[in-house]
């Protein structure tokens, strides 16, 4: 697939998305230990190519790595997290590898001759990462690069939009491999997990996972994000617009939905009395018997997928299962979800 103008890029970002809503918390990486624990499901399932939805930030990378779609769309219902998607696709055009990405991402200087960290293990990157500061001049100047990259992209950014970016990078910054998931006015639980461990995390087997554990995953991200072909949207995905106009870009393209990310979302929607909307909505989504949805469970529930000191479950399913379980009457509630349905 060519490269798109930009603005093509802003134009298919505001045809997808809707008014954006409001969520407690800025949400810069997961809460979700488990999520790399799929993986080998994905890959036994053949789950492959076609078109991928996720929400939230950037654990959706490993995912689309392992998925190797070719088209993304990450939607969320907070514009902020557009706003961070942009930055992390201006990171991405910024470095040629995944030394280099994480460097610019943390605001550390870029080591010397960075080409030769292309078949370095994870290990020694974050180890790099660990033992540098950031230089607050080189931070200044790359803050004034990446805005300048992001405003090439097509889509209106206002003052308070590059604050807001601004706050989101220095936050990465300042906090390094150590940042956690954090609500707005409370401090992060004991068991979330912090960004080292996310990027060192593996399956039940052992396996890493993360697009920065290989120079091969990192670089199909990296190609896909120059195609501008990883969309951020502003939509619910149990709204009136989003999903179904990413359904109907599929059908007009005829591609299928490969897999959805949905986390823990599907909680929400019941707790809000959204959730026939959001099987309505994936009803309307291009799919075959192989397209599955991906969902991270928390609150107690013990599941086969469930490993003993982990917060959260991660599991995949069949999306037919979801959307068939709920036309016929067999999901009515959360637990009728996470529990009766395979």
């Amino acid at each position: 697939m060519d490269p798109q103008p930009a603005s093509s890029f802003a134009t298919l970002v505001q045809r997808l998305s809707e008014p954006g809503g409001d969520f407690d918390t800025d949400n810069l990486i997961s809460n979700e230990r488990s999520y790399l624990h799929v993986i080998p499901a994905l890959k036994a399932a053949r789950v492959v190519g076609g078109a991928y939805v996720g929400v939230g930030p950037d654990q959706n990378f490993s995912y689309i790595a392992q998925v190797r779609p070719t088209l993304a769309f990450i939607v969320d219902v907070r514009r902020d997290n557009l706003l961070l998607h942009l930055l992390f696709k201006a990171l991405f055009a910024q470095a040629r590898n995944r030394a280099e990405y994480i460097c610019l991402l943390m605001g550390r200087t870029v080591p010397d001759r960075v080409e030769s960290w292309q078949d370095a293990a994870l290990d020694k990157i974050l180890a790099y990462i660990d033992g540098t500061m950031p230089n607050p001049t080189s931070v200044d100047s790359l803050r004034r690069r990446l805005d300048d990259a992001m405003k090439k992209f097509g889509i209106p950014l206002a003052p308070a939009d590059l604050a807001t970016v601004d706050r989101f990078h220095r936050t990465f910054i300042k906090s390094g491999l150590s940042l956690q998931f954090e609500s707005r006015g409370r401090p992060p639980r004991s068991y979330y997990p912090t960004y080292r461990e996310l990027l060192l995390e593996t399956d039940r087997d052992g396996q890493r996972w993360s697009f920065l554990a290989s120079e091969r995953d990192f670089q199909f991200v990296r190609a896909l994000q120059a195609r501008d072909s990883v969309v951020p949207v502003v939509g619910d995905v149990g709204g009136p617009h989003a999903i179904r106009a990413i359904g109907a870009l599929l059908a007009e393209r005829r591609e299928r939905i490969s897999a959805f990310y949905v986390s823990n979302v599907e909680m929400y929607i019941f707790r809000d009395g959204g959730f026939a909307r959001f099987a309505e909505n994936l009803s309307h989504l291009p799919r075959d018997r192989r397209s599955s949805i991906i969902r991270s469970i928390f609150g107690g529930y013990r599941l086969p997928e469930s490993v003993p000191g982990y917060y959260s479950t991660s599991l995949i399913r069949p999306l037919d299962s979801l959307v068939d379980g709920f036309e016929s009457g067999r999901i009515r509630s959360y637990s009728d979800l996470v529990e009766g349905v395979r």
